[in-house]
């Protein structure tokens, strides 16, 4: 594995290796329950708490996980947090709990998790595991709010339940049904290649060379 900096492990996860928007993980979640802001931001902050608090704790107990049973001693672990997030949501965000259902216990099996605790916080010190868990965790935050607010503002005509168009407006319905999840995504990453294509076609810039002239 090529070594990285900590600040290239908390920047590398928001952006540049999106799990949702360049490694396609997670994508359960950013389909399904992303139908409004809301319900995007309660997910992703499940999820942030059981990615970070995860990958300290599977960081700092590294050494005394078998490697036999390293899996599924990961997913008890993230399971563990799971359970936690459900109870504060229940607790003080009932509507959103009641919205996202089941999808607060398919955390466990969110690849996007599992895989961080596996690549990087198995590997790594607690410091550099927490950043990259805090990395990982805004961009797959980035990525749900930016797909709910789409479907959010499309669907229903509303930012936060705050109506945008007036009394007049014909919500497109389909945004915030399953196929619309499809549909967003889809726009997105279609955006995001025409403007990488963009940026590679662009020809390079040439310096101008300063040349002296002896007199």
């Amino acid at each position: 594995m090529k070594k990285t900096t900590p600040s290239q492990d908390f920047v590398r996860g928001i952006w540049k290796e999106n799990a949702v928007l360049i490694q396609m993980l997670g994508l359960c979640p950013a389909l399904a329950v992303t139908n409004t802001v809301k319900n995007a931001l309660a997910m992703s902050a499940a999820t942030f708490f059981v990615l970070c608090c995860s990958s300290v704790l599977i960081s700092t107990f590294k050494r005394l996980i078998p490697k036999e049973v390293r899996i599924s001693s990961y997913i008890l672990v993230i399971a563990t947090f799971v359970t936690l997030a459900d109870m504060i949501l229940q607790a003080y965000a009932p509507v959103q709990h009641k919205e996202l259902g089941a999808f607060i216990a398919l955390i466990v099996v969110n690849c996007m998790i599992l895989g961080r605790q596996e690549a990087f916080s198995s590997k790594n010190n607690v410091f550099r595991s927490l950043l990259d868990a805090i990395g990982v965790g805004i961009g797959f935050t980035i990525a749900l709010v930016m797909m709910g607010g789409f479907r959010e503002i499309l669907g229903v005509g509303t930012f936060f339940d705050i109506s945008l168009f007036g009394p007049n407006f014909e919500p497109w319905v389909s945004r915030v049904l399953p196929a619309g999840g499809f549909l967003t995504l889809g726009f997105i990453l279609l955006a995001m290649g025409y403007f990488e294509q963009r940026k590679k076609a662009k020809p390079p810039k040439v310096e101008a060379e300063t040349v002296e002239v002896s007199s």
